[in-house]
């Protein structure tokens, strides 16, 4: 005999998630729009970089503000 407390049919309640389910759905959002953001300036800068700043890159170093002899 099936119980009365068993609903095949309607609405079925859904657990709420936990705290630590939803501190870990924030923190994966906080990562994926700092990763975005990245990913969108470096090609903003890849697009708006010209030929010129390409060449004075190659031309100058880290130790280039260092005089040398």
């Amino acid at each position: 005999m099936r119980s009365s407390f068993v609903s095949r049919s309607g609405f079925v309640l859904a657990k709420s998630p936990s705290y630590r389910q939803q501190a870990t759905r924030r923190r994966m959002m906080v990562i994926c729009a700092v990763l975005a953001l990245a990913l969108a300036s470096g090609l903003v800068g890849t697009l708006t970089a010209s030929h010129h700043d390409e060449e004075l890159a190659r031309s100058t170093g880290p130790f280039s503000y260092f005089p040398h002899s």
